[in-house]
């Protein structure tokens, strides 16, 4: 593995689950493989599990790892090609990512998108002026169009947790919000779950539609409750409007799920990727009910990430196999 930007810079999707869930068991089982190796985690956005997951994954493997808040610690960036930099810019990303790159053998970038300019956004002009300058494999922190740190760990969570033989029913649905989020992690999870060979169904409102690249083959539902129907796994998210891109759209309906509303499922495990708005995007009583997977979808974030930097790290190291408790016979 090169990068990791997305689900198509992974081999095989059900190998590298299984890896991480391997990881699990024992976490320290390569302890040495980044010996002398240094990653360099550079946000440009706020982060909590994503910062402290991959700085934990990275010292598991051995690693050193340098952390920057580029917004508030470093100089403003340049990402355009003959900028004349007369103005607040003042550093390129030539040169800044160049430097990065020869002080660290990994980076990881974490750039949100601006939500006022969709080509520009889905462009990926940050994340990509990156790897194209500091010539050191890259790892996607979350980006402007996608989280697929988030993505990987939460399907190692639904393997974890479905012990069941056939295909899971996954229901992605939208969820309100006092502001105009990314579509980044709904992106993200949906890509990731088409490459399972889970029925994918996106509740939204509509307006609500996400960009067709990356929910082509799921089912899309305007109706939350009828999506829900034997659902086994609902991932609560809300995202912004992608036609009207940025826009938050008036919704008429209540989409805050709650236990009644639960009831129609197949006793459905519930997840979120964190922060959540408590009782805006998410009840309470689901949150911390017996069937949220939130706190663990967040402890996968570690063993997802170091699955990552184990394969990028040179990879081919043989883990030795083990029988999983948890095992699912079926969703391979």
């Amino acid at each position: 593995m090169k990068h990791f930007t997305t689900v198509h810079d992974v081999k095989n999707v059900d190998d590298l689950i299984h890896e991480a869930l391997l990881l699990k068991q024992d976490p320290q089982a390569f302890r040495h493989m980044g010996r002398g190796r240094t990653l360099g985690l550079i946000f440009m956005n706020p982060s909590l599990r994503t910062r402290l997951s991959t700085q934990k994954a990275a010292m598991n493997l051995g690693m050193n790892v340098m952390v920057m808040n580029v917004d508030k610690e470093g100089w403003a960036l340049e990402f355009n090609e003959g900028a004349v930099m007369n103005g607040t810019k003042v550093e390129h990303i030539k040169d800044a990512a160049a430097v990065m790159g020869t002080y660290c053998d990994i980076i990881g970038i974490r750039c949100f998108p601006g939500l006022l300019d969709k080509k520009e956004d889905y462009s990926e002009k940050v994340l990509l002026s990156f790897m194209k300058h500091c010539r050191v494999p890259v790892v996607s922190l979350e980006s402007a169009t996608l989280h697929p740190l988030q993505s990987f760990a939460d399907l190692v969570t639904i393997k974890e947790h479905w012990h069941k033989k056939g295909a899971p029913k996954v229901v992605l649905t939208w969820a309100p919000h006092i502001k105009a989020l990314p579509q980044a992690v709904a992106n993200s999870f949906s890509e990731w779950v088409l490459k399972t060979n889970a029925n994918l169904v996106i509740a939204q409102p509509e307006g609500y539609e996400l960009c067709e690249d990356y929910t082509r083959g799921a089912k899309i539902m305007y109706d939350q409750k009828k999506a829900l129907e034997g659902a086994d796994f609902v991932y609560v998210k809300n995202w912004s409007g992608y036609k009207e891109y940025g826009k938050i759209h008036t919704v008429k309906e209540n989409w805050l799920l709650d236990n009644k509303r639960m009831a129609i499922t197949n006793n459905a495990k519930v997840m979120h990727c964190l922060p959540v708005r408590r009782n805006v995007e998410l009840s309470d009583e689901l949150l911390d009910g017996k069937n949220s997977l939130v706190i663990k979808q967040a402890e996968n974030r570690l063993y997802a990430a170091q699955a990552v930097l184990k394969q990028i790290l040179g990879g081919h190291y043989k883990i030795q196999s083990r029988k999983l408790e948890h095992e699912a016979t079926a969703y391979n």
